[in-house]
């Protein structure tokens, strides 16, 4: 039995309390629909920035009434301490991934990335050490980012060795380590970060100007509009399936080692894959369903700036110290989440 599995029994036997930051958006609202059907307590704290009513309608709609009954949505903002603090009340555990991704958005917008993703986080790491009369809960997980690995060129990524940051957004991931860590030694809070490597997977949206790759491409696809790739497409990614980030939450935040706290980690696969080849495997998947693809090639453009060229996790700390052990590389992900996104433009 997997270290996941048997957490897995563990937490259906001794329901606990958790608290989601952005349970409306592509991870929070996974996470929350897994921790349900656990038949754990969630509370989900989201301002919809960029998270989506429609998610949450999606888990009550997969999951029991009953286990629906033990989620408690706070509508509130990160940057409210108050929020934070309402949030936090109760909670065992916190799984923060609250935040405004996207290298591109930080770079036209630093001001409000920082004080969402510096000055909010800084505010729920205050709230989670205050919570439950000063006793603070068990454990704060929260979302890192491979963009801390900046311009470091080794490959694979090991935790220990970063570069420099190349956009805001980097900086303001980067930041939140060093607070997390700063407070688990001044004030003896445990705190997990987990380095995400390009989530995909079903309540990834495809629309806005800052989608995430694969969700906007399939969309382009399946529309006949231009496919553009930053670059010469040999620009590589580690893609992680969400069904992967939801494994690795889990496990941190109820990890037992004594090495396992106040640390952070790559959550991947430990495998690359270009944008050419990502390309094909979507057209690939989607051509049986969509026959104008049969031609179908993508229109390439300058690199973007801020971009790392290369990216690889070594996954090895991850699965010592917490057991986790992905179970769907990109392809296996592809192929679960396709009737998602297809159903989505149908």
């Amino acid at each position: 039995m997997t270290a996941y599995h048997a957490l897995q029994t563990r937490l259906a036997q001794e329901p606990a309390s958790w608290l989601v930051t952005g349970v409306a958006g592509f991870i929070g609202s996974n996470l929350l629909e897994a921790l349900l059907k656990l038949g754990q307590r969630v509370v989900g704290l989201d301002n919809f920035a960029t998270g989506h009513q429609r998610n949450l309608d999606e888990v009550r709609a997969l999951v029991s009434p009953a286990q629906w009954a033990n989620f408690c949505f706070i509508e509130g903002d990160i940057r409210t301490l108050a929020d934070c603090q309402q949030a936090c009340q109760g909670a065992d555990y916190v799984l923060h991934q609250a935040a405004l991704g996207s290298v591109p958005r930080s770079l036209q917008d630093p001001i409000t990335t920082n004080a969402t993703n510096i000055s909010g986080f800084l505010n729920m790491l205050v709230a989670a050490r205050d919570a439950n009369g000063g006793k603070g809960v068990k454990r704060f997980v929260y979302a890192a980012s491979s963009s801390t690995y900046g311009d470091h060129p080794a490959l694979p990524k090991v935790e220990d060795n970063i570069g420099k940051p190349l956009s805001p957004y980097a900086v303001t991931k980067y930041v939140n380590e060093l607070y997390a860590d700063v407070f688990g030694k001044s004030y003896g809070l445990q705190s997990i970060g987990l380095r995400y490597f390009n989530v995909f997977g079903p309540r990834q949206d495809p629309g806005g100007a800052y989608a995430a790759v694969i969700p906007k491409w399939i969309a382009s696809l399946i529309r006949g509009e231009p496919v553009h790739i930053n670059g010469d497409g040999e620009t590589s990614r580690d893609f992680c399936f969400i069904a992967n980030v939801v494994q690795a939450n889990l496990l941190a935040a109820t990890a037992q080692a004594p090495d396992a706290a106040n640390q952070v980690y790559n959550v991947a696969v430990g495998d690359r894959t270009t944008l050419n080849e990502l390309y094909a495997q979507l057209r690939r998947n989607l051509l049986p369903l969509y026959p104008h693809l049969q031609g179908a090639q993508p229109v390439y453009r300058d690199f973007r700036s801020g971009d790392v060229r290369h990216s690889l996790a070594d996954i090895s700390k991850a699965a010592t110290r917490l057991g986790y052990a992905p179970t769907q590389r990109i392809g296996q992900g592809l192929a679960l989440a396709m009737p998602w996104y297809v159903a989505q433009k149908s």
